[in-house]
């Protein structure tokens, strides 16, 4: 049987050519057939894949996308992965990296589970988002992550809402809806919790909230959420991800709930510091302080 496996990059950084390039060399010596996104082929410099255009199609039939790059260069990469229910591999070469399945140095090892086909799948909830104004639909799109309304200039005056009953007004730079996964993203850095991503739920964050009540929020994950912007409040920006932007006149409402389709992600068999449990991410990602620990006593 033919494999293929799609290797996309974040072509800015020479590190992460560099490692794509043993990725597909990787792949090839094991009878895999490798693809890569055309605008990234030329930095890749192999003649041996098989390049293709940045769209949907690009994963069709493959059995894995492996990325290399940070959480940004995934996020772009799930935009490919998520309607083919195509998996992701991440391989981080950014920061924190919470998306991701391996570290650089974990690299060959990473490509020889998937060659030997030594990983699993896991599915990540996503929210579907539809910003109206008088019926008319100004977006309607997905995030993996997080969707923000955010203010332009000036503060926003927004009523949120949750399963069609007013919760709050507030005064705020803006809110955000997280999902699990998202809640170690942007919703962190507003004082979101963080939620294990096996946990089921919706996050609503007001960011900088000008209210007695504005605090974090988890809701069920069957509900929807809701932010509209007051008529006589400045424009806002709606933000899927950090990477779809729409212009939210003032009016605009903006409905939030899981989403149609999960986004799917590989993880890895055996490997140390991969596939290591979410409480060890955070250990590691944070370099939270654990010394004393002494764990369960055993009999």
């Amino acid at each position: 049987m033919n494999r293929t496996v799609l290797v996309a990059v974040h072509t800015g950084r020479d590190a992460a050519v560099e490692s794509a390039r043993l990725v597909v060399d990787r792949l090839i010596d094991a009878g895999i057939t490798v693809r890569v996104l055309d605008s990234e082929a030329g930095e890749i410099g192999s003649d041996r894949v098989e390049a293709v255009p940045g769209d949907p199609g690009a994963v069709k039939d493959a059995e894995v996308m492996i990325v290399l790059g940070g959480d940004g260069t995934l996020l772009r990469a799930a935009e490919l992965a998520r309607p083919a229910g195509t998996p992701l591999l991440g391989v981080n070469l950014g920061h924190v990296g919470f998306l991701a399945e391996a570290e650089v140095a974990d690299l060959a090892t990473a490509v020889d589970s998937v060659v030997a086909g030594r990983y699993d799948v896991e599915e990540r909830m996503t929210v579907d988002v539809v910003a109206r104004l008088n019926g008319q639909v100004l977006a309607d799109t997905w995030a993996l992550n997080e969707v923000t309304v955010e203010k332009q200039e000036r503060l926003l005056e927004v009523v949120a809402e949750i399963d069609g009953r007013p919760l709050s007004r507030w005064g705020c730079d803006g809110v955000i809806c997280a999902t699990p996964t998202g809640s170690t993203a942007y919703a962190f850095s507003a004082g979101g919790p963080v939620v294990w991503p096996e946990v089921e739920a919706l996050l609503m964050v007001p960011i900088s909230a000008h209210a007695l009540f504005a605090k974090p929020l988890v809701i069920s994950p069957r509900s929807t959420l809701a932010v509209e912007i007051l008529p006589d409040t400045p424009c806002g920006v709606l933000w899927c991800d950090g990477r779809r932007r729409f212009e939210l006149p003032p009016g605009t409402r903006v409905e939030v709930r899981r989403g149609s389709e999960p986004v799917r992600l590989a993880r890895l068999h055996g490997v140390e510091s991969t596939g290591a449990p979410f409480t060890d991410r955070l250990v590691a990602k944070f370099e939270l302080p654990v010394q004393g620990w002494r764990g369960r006593v055993r009999p």
